[in-house]
Formats: structure tokens, sequence, C-alpha cells
């Protein structure tokens, strides 16, 4: 079978996601039997010439120069994964979009002058996307899953219910009912395995919504379980307040 030909791209980010490929070190002589890797700064110096079967963009767009970069991305490539929360809906950057830019510049640059900065947003703003990997990062067996899924040319599974169910199929008590703790796991994407609840911490809401979450009811039992308003406005600004199914609680 020919390998595709895959790029690895970073925008505004922190890499966590790219370094999470990488964690898949026990796999990755078997991923590279299907793949090429034809651009990834992170490990090797190569340019970027070819055009792409698969690319693979994490971070999310705040600047202009990202616009041309991402629509550069997409033109070239056959299939485009948004990787990782921050790629999705821009992740925990996206909490400066609830301030104005001028806010934002000020708190941040001691020359605003010198910055060319946009609000945040996820490349799908901008250019259409194939898939999206949610999470903060992407568990590697998810994106393992992409790979093989763009390479036998099928939709990869990707789940949409809720943390819940995997508390469930771990048998873990639930914090939110059991023990009045603001755990966002109702609302929250599955794929992390409920690692946090698990270790008897809430879920913080990493991996953005499911599928139809009911964001207002769920600002109604945080606040049940002894958050203020601010504070819920907080918890869903975390990782994806940005998203059209969290904003309103979010303002």
């Amino acid at each position: 079978m020919e390998k595709m030909k895959c790029g690895f791209f970073k925008f505004t980010g922190c890499a966590g996601c790219q370094m999470e490929i990488l964690r898949a070190e026990d796999t990755l002589p078997q991923l590279l039997e299907l793949i090429e890797i034809n651009y990834w700064p992170m490990v090797t110096t190569k340019d970027w010439e070819e055009d792409l079967d698969v690319a693979f963009v994490e971070g999310s767009v705040s600047t202009p120069r990202e616009i041309r970069e991402i629509k550069e991305i997409r033109e070239r490539s056959k299939f485009l994964v948004a990787l990782g929360d921050c790629a999705v809906a821009g992740c925990i950057p996206s909490i400066r979009n609830f301030m104005t830019q001028r806010e934002a510049e000020k708190a941040v640059y001691p020359n605003p002058a010198w910055v060319e900065s946009i609000g945040l947003r996820g490349i799908s703003e901008y250019v259409d996307v194939d898939i999206s990997l949610p999470g903060c990062p992407p568990h590697r067996n998810t994106i393992l899953e992409a790979v093989k899924g763009a390479a036998l040319k099928r939709r990869p599974y990707l789940r949409h219910h809720s943390v819940c169910v995997e508390c469930k199929l771990k048998d873990n008590g639930c914090l939110l009912t059991e023990e009045k703790r603001p755990c966002m796991g109702p609302v929250t994407n599955a794929g992390c395995g409920a690692i946090c609840p698990t270790l008897n911490r809430v879920c913080e809401g990493c991996y953005g919504p499911m599928s139809a979450p009911n964001a207002e009811s769920m600002a109604q039992i945080l606040v049940e379980a002894g958050l203020t308003e601010d504070d819920v406005r907080r918890k869903f600004r975390k990782y994806a307040g940005w998203t059209p199914e969290y904003r309103r609680e979010a303002m």
C-alpha cells in the first residue's frame, strides 16, 4: 500500500497535542509503515514541498498570517484534521475572547503597536475541516484511530457521548450526584477514559462539549453544587467557552 503523505502544523497552542503523538513510541514504527512524514518542524528540518494526503493542524488561529497559512494548508491537503481543542474551538487561549482586543493587548504586550493579533478561533472558522479530534490533548489512541481511518479510507470511530458513560464503564461513583462536587462530566465529550474522576478529581471539561449538551441545566446544577455564577462562567469558559454549545453560559 502506498504511504500517505502527512504533515503536522502548529498555530497558537502549546505543542502538547504533537507531544501526545510522540508519546506513542511503542506504535510509531507500525505507524510509519502507513504514513510518510513530509513536514513536521518539531521532529525534522525538512521543508514542506509536496501536497499532502493528510494535514494535522494543532493550535488556534490568532493572527492574519495564520489565516493565510490555514487556507494554504487546506488547499494543498486532501484531508484536514483539527488536532486538539485549540484547533477545534480555541481551548484555554480563547478565554481572551471574553475581553476586548485592546484589553488583551494591553495586558500582555509592552507595546501593542507591534502586535498583529485577532480574536482566537478554531480553524473551522476559516476552512472546511474533515475530522475534529477534541481533547487537551486528544488521547493518543484517538489520534492513531484518525490515522488508521484515513489510511483505510473510512471514518474513524470517535466518541460523542459524555464522560459520564466512561465513568459508568469504570464503576466510578458519581462525584456530582453523590458528593455534590462541580464535575463537568455530564456535558463533556468522552475520549479521555474518565481519567480525572477515576483519580477522584472532578472533570474540568478539557474535551469540549459532547453532542447536544444541556449546558443551561448543567449551569444550574453547578450552582446547586455550591458555585457562584462567576464560578460557573469560568467553568464554561475554561476549555470551550467560544463554542456555540457553551457560549451562552460562558458570557
